[in-house]
């Protein structure tokens, strides 16, 4: 039941696909369409079933910094919920690619953590490059799912 890099890089990579997908779907489709297409792909990328997800969006502050279940791991990326006035939609970017390089992973049996850079270009060719750390567990089905998910844009000195 050890996860294996290649599992790492699958997992991230079906992330940037979900997050492309929304993103896609949204433009095409808007809001109503994509809300549905939305709550499936984080239901199968999110560990929800695990119990609380430690989620730390990369922009998301205040009382609503941290998210530990699907309705506020919803709401940051398709928005649209009263409970979190300002999340606007981080899925609903645009987003057309999604790229990542590893700094570091660990594995023990069924736990993952993967650390390093992602950068999503958006449909205009503007890019965003954010810290990223999973953590991953393997499910029943020996799936992995995300219970740990922290992005921050990068350290700049002033």
């Amino acid at each position: 039941m050890t996860i294996t890099e290649k599992e790492l890089t699958e997992a991230r990579t079906a992330w940037g696909k979900g997050l492309i997908d929304i993103s896609s779907a949204y433009d095409k489709d808007g809001i109503d369409e994509v809300t549905t297409l939305a709550s499936v792909t984080l239901d199968n990328l999110y560990g929800f079933e695990f119990g609380p997800i430690l989620f730390k969006p990369t922009l998301s502050g205040g009382n609503q910094t941290f998210r530990t279940d699907k309705e506020g791991t919803l709401s940051y990326f398709i928005g649209q919920n009263s409970k979190y006035p300002s999340d606007t939609g981080f899925g609903l970017k645009s987003w057309r690619e999604s790229k990542s390089e590893t700094s570091s992973i660990f594995v023990e049996n069924d736990i993952a953590m993967w650390m390093g850079w992602v950068s999503l270009t958006n449909k205009d060719g503007d890019v965003v490059k954010v810290d990223k750390s999973w953590g991953y567990k393997k499910n029943k089905d020996g799936k992995l799912k995300i219970i740990l998910h922290h992005s921050s844009l990068p350290y700049q000195a002033t």
